[in-house]
């Protein structure tokens, strides 16, 4: 439409940021940039006047609050970054922008994409749109990229970034009928992005479909020469790549997958998912991985240890909340008074693991022998792979979304289990998926997770599109923001 000027990208803009100002209930956007929104719209629609206009050219979209955004506060919903400005802007977001894309604003999320469940945000929860049957009960849109999963499935913007550190984009897709790509590590630049496991983090696209998925992903990709992890690889036209054919390809089913206690409705959607696949051509087999019971306490030692390294930045000194000082207080009292203030619980609980993990008597037994299981679950992908295996399909989360405060924070393990089905990709560097697939007995969205091979996303994103047109998905939640 914007090609063939049936309408303006300031027609669209303005439309979205209508939609935003009458969902404060939601809480999704927590830092609103009208102005910036207006004003690219404005360059977008002089752009597409003159042909010279990308794919992204025009289409308002939402940043995580986890991407710096030159002169827009980019506070990683933490109190400790209150009042942090940056100077610079993230590769990606900037991608996007070279792009044409058209900021909004910035999105709610965990703190220090620490969650799964967005209750962990300065700015309070983000909601998802969603209802279970006709209760009023507030859900949760997942976690970390709670906000972005909320704000695309209730048309407040046509897309998002989302970032995944353990499964923060496909758990939210997942919650909120929406489809969430985490492409191959080192697809995406992280610079720019607020590090919380570095060896984990992967930033991607949060969209409508997943042909959505696929354009916005070319956009943010790409090798930057200021991230030592960015793979200096051509990128494809993801686009291009969506035939919808996968006659012949091999699609592994992994035993591991089928917990103790799975809801019936997610094994029903797998089976489903699995007969779907097979019935547009493909092969299925079966395939194990045998070290995926290790991959959550493996996931939480090593993403704490990440994270306690990284945070030690944070301490009142060069920049964001400084604690208020008594006379007599040193610097020692400066970090603990600012630490203890600025950082919510649950980054005060994975700082003290971390830190715990990688300290002198514990370095051995807990970090080392995670690093080594971590080999392990990655040489397991490797030799499926190997064995001809092109993705692998299991469930994406082990429920529909969950109403917030249902799992209290008194059982945090409770929550982690949350990310049983997608740690292991970040674990391993892998491409994931996932993808709205049905809905459970009250009508909430339950999505399937395509797992694929490194740097093949096109071919994932390809699986991915035919698995979405078998499925067919097309609810939408009902209007009570």
């Amino acid at each position: 439409m914007l090609r063939a000027g049936e309408v303006t990208s300031v027609e669209l803009t303005e439309a979205c940021l209508s939609a935003i100002e009458g969902a404060d209930a939601l809480n999704a956007f927590v830092h609103k940039t009208p102005e910036i929104a207006v004003e690219r719209a404005r360059a977008a629609d002089a752009r597409l006047a003159g042909g010279d206009a990308p794919s992204m050219c025009g289409l308002p979209i939402g940043i995580k609050d986890l991407f710096c955004t030159k002169g827009v506060p980019s506070q990683a919903a933490s109190k400790i970054l209150e009042g942090f400005l940056p100077e610079y802007e993230s590769t990606v977001s900037q991608n996007l922008a070279d792009a044409g894309a058209v900021m909004l604003g910035k999105l709610n999320m965990d703190e220090f994409a620490m969650g799964s469940s967005n209750e962990t945000s300065v700015y309070g929860n983000a909601i998802n749109p969603w209802r279970r049957g006709n209760e009023d009960t507030a859900l949760t849109p997942g976690g970390s990229s709670g906000g972005s999963a909320s704000a695309v499935a209730a048309d407040l913007c046509l897309a998002a970034t989302g970032t995944d550190t353990g499964g923060s984009i496909r758990q939210p897709a997942a919650f909120t009928g929406t489809v969430g790509i985490k492409p191959t590590y080192g697809r995406c630049s992280r610079w720019g992005v607020v590090a919380f496991a570095s060896s984990l983090d992967q930033a991607g696209p949060m969209t409508k479909s997943v042909r959505d998925a696929a354009i916005m992903l070319e956009a943010m990709c790409g090798h930057d020469a200021k991230d030592s992890t960015s793979a200096e690889l051509a990128v494809p036209d993801f686009e291009a790549m969506l035939t919808g054919d996968i006659k012949g390809k091999t699609i592994g089913i992994p035993k591991e997958y089928r917990l103790d206690g799975m809801s019936d409705e997610i094994e029903q959607l797998w089976n489903d998912g699995t007969a779907m696949l097979k019935d547009a051509g493909a092969k299925i087999v079966d395939i194990s991985l045998p070290h995926t019971k290790y991959a959550l306490p493996t996931y939480y030692v090593i993403a704490p240890a990440e994270a306690s390294s990284n945070l030690a930045r944070y301490d009142g000194v060069r920049y964001g909340y400084r604690a208020k000082l008594d006379q007599g207080d040193g610097i020692t009292e400066m970090y603990e008074k600012t630490r203890a203030e600025g950082f919510g619980h649950e980054v005060q609980r994975r700082v003290m693991i971390g830190t715990y993990v990688l300290s002198a008597g514990f370095y051995d037994a807990y970090y080392n022998k995670a690093r080594k299981v971590r080999t392990l679950i990655k040489r397991d992908f490797e030799e499926a792979f190997a064995a001809g295996v092109d993705a692998i399909l299991t469930p994406a989360t082990p429920s529909a979304a969950f109403g917030l405060g249902e799992v209290t924070e008194d059982d945090p393990v409770q929550m982690y289990l949350n990310d049983v089905f997608t740690v292991t990709v970040n674990l391993a560097g892998l491409p994931g998926i996932a993808v709205p697939a049905g809905v459970d007995r009250k009508g909430l969205p339950l999505g399937l997770q395509l797992i694929g091979r490194p740097w093949e996303e096109g071919d994932l994103l390809n699986t991915a599109y035919a698995l979405e047109q078998a499925a067919g998905f097309v609810a939408k939640p009902e209007k009570w923001w």
